[in-house]
């Protein structure tokens, strides 16, 4: 029989909707498993490249820079982090939750060339990752 406590019903119903939001979220982000991680999402990307250099740019709205792994693992560039919840010590009522959060992986196949992670920037919101080609 359903609780007539307004608290546990609301908080059953905000539980059950939080289940629904990440389900759908999970709809619209391609999720990958790699070697057993906990991934919960997975960043968009784009990716240039001319004769000298690769350039990936991340969208990472809301990660802190000092948090983010960026590495080149053999032909595999890995970008990791955290993404934390906005407002999360903050004691309000979530009414939309759209952007994705929790633990995050991108693993991008390299070409088969040497590369070199050259530097990693930050732009309005984004990682911007510029790869050099090693001849």
């Amino acid at each position: 029989m359903p609780s007539r406590n307004p608290i546990d019903w609301m908080w059953a119903e905000a539980c059950q909707l939080l289940d629904e939001a990440e389900r759908l979220q999970r709809q619209f982000f391609r999720l990958d498993y790699p070697r057993g991680a906990r991934v919960a999402w997975q960043p968009p990307v784009d990716v240039f490249e001319d004769e000298r250099e690769f350039v990936v740019v991340v969208a990472l709205p809301g990660v802190s820079p000092g948090n983010v792994e960026a590495k080149i693992d053999g032909r595999t560039l890995l970008i990791r982090a955290q993404r934390r919840v906005s407002l999360q010590d903050r004691h309000c009522s979530i009414e939309r939750l759209e952007i994705p959060h929790g633990y995050f992986e991108r693993r991008l196949v390299l070409p088969r060339i040497r590369a070199e992670l050259e530097s990693q920037q930050w732009s309005d919101g984004c990682l911007v990752l510029t790869i050099r080609k090693v001849r």
